[in-house]
């Protein structure tokens, strides 16, 4: 599905489901990580970039202070009265569809986070992406950014970009269950044109850095392996409970508070699965750091042995790869990708490889020849351009 065709899809699916047209229409991008990962919830540094891929909102008014949300994923729509979004969330989201929960959160964390009671028109909302699902390019932040933008204009409420990405998070950690941190969001929200965001997500103080990758002749190659993975199972979880215990064990408020100079004294302190899991996210932030400056001073041709380094480290010591995201990077490389690396949280998702436009097509058959040979299921490749955050069309 296009772009074009999603929006599409939700303004038809919105008329089936309502008899009427919609008001409005807006849409959110997912995102592609360039570095950073898991370090977000570690009040760390990340450096995400909008894609072209958004998820679409179209939405109408009623009077009867209702929210109803039907999804081209499913198109049985899910109805609330707005005064009981309260209750709802987060003891008793278990009584709605998993799907429902991302935009009946954000309805229920933007009121709160708006100091808002239910005095709001109800509305319809219907949704459709093309946003790859369970392939680590944040198509749940998506949704939810689609649907804050929408319900914070249609309601008047003024909360800016920043507040809103929060409403997201809220909505993923608490409505939803996943316990991810705000970068997706953040990304979703504030992308630029051609530029990837630079957030301290501690302070969320973001700066956008360009990236010049068309000026330079590169492209960013997506390769989604087509293995689903679920921010909210039991391996990110872990991770996260890893990260807090190290914080914890080293008597700092989180990872961020740890430079590379103190793994040292990090490895004396705790078991080997413990350390290997600080390490990471430590020397994670500091490639981030490096990433920003390279950037700046070198140009995108120079940060190839950092992402390397970045997948190397999540595979070795956060072990979060899988062996179909090790070998999309390892066939990227061997076909002269400048750097390359897994994306996303883990477990399965999607790899990035940065390579000269020229090459695109060598290292995309590179590597859809090694998974052949390796007998998995072919993976979907295709270039990314930093793009626009959240808007109204």
């Amino acid at each position: 599905m296009t772009g074009t065709d999603a929006a599409s899809a939700a303004r038809d699916l919105f008329l089936r489901v309502t008899g009427a047209e919609p008001s409005g229409h807006w849409s959110a991008p997912g995102r592609v990580n360039l570095i950073g990962e898991h370090t977000d919830y570690n009040d760390g540094f990340v450096l995400p970039f909008a894609i072209p891929h958004r998820t679409h909102v179209q939405l109408g008014t009623r009077a009867d202070g209702r929210i109803r949300v039907v999804s081209t994923f499913d198109e049985v729509p899910v109805e609330v009265p707005l005064a009981d979004l309260a209750a709802l969330f987060p003891d008793d989201r278990e009584s709605v569809p998993e799907w429902s929960r991302y935009p009946l959160g954000v309805a229920w964390a933007l009121l709160h986070a708006a100091g808002r009671d239910a005095d709001v028109t109800g509305v319809d909302i219907a949704i459709a992406s093309d946003v790859p699902v369970g392939a680590g390019l944040s198509s749940s932040a998506a949704i939810e950014s689609a649907t804050a933008i929408a319900l914070n204009d249609t309601w008047d409420l003024g909360l800016d970009r920043v507040a809103l990405a929060r409403v997201g998070r809220t909505a993923e950690n608490e409505a939803v269950g996943a316990p991810t941190g705000i970068m997706d969001q953040m990304a979703s929200m504030l992308g630029e044109a051609d530029a990837t965001i630079f957030l301290d997500c501690r302070s969320l103080d973001a700066n956008v850095v360009e990236l010049g990758f068309a000026s330079a002749g590169l492209e960013l190659l997506v390769m989604d392996t087509r293995v689903a993975h679920a921010h909210s199972t039991g391996g990110y979880r872990e991770r996260r409970a890893s990260c807090e215990l190290g914080a914890e064990i080293m008597g700092v408020a989180a990872l961020r508070d740890l430079t590379v100079g103190d793994l040292a004294a990090a490895a004396e302190k705790m078991d080997d699965v413990t350390f290997r899991r600080v390490r990471h996210v430590v020397t994670e932030n500091q490639r981030v750091l490096d990433t920003v400056q390279t950037l700046r001073n070198s140009g995108p041709r120079a940060i190839g042995e950092l992402l390397v380094a970045s997948h190397a480290s999540m595979r070795d010591d956060f072990e979060i790869s899988v062996p179909e995201l090790d070998t999309a990077v390892d066939a990227a490389l061997a076909a002269g990708a400048i750097g390359a690396r897994m994306t996303g949280g883990g477990f399965g998702g999607a790899a990035i490889a940065l390579v000269e436009r020229a090459q695109a097509a060598e290292v995309t058959a590179s590597v859809t020849r090694a998974f052949a040979d390796a007998g998995y299921g072919a993976p979907h490749i295709f270039a990314v351009t930093p793009s626009p955050g959240a808007t109204r069309a």
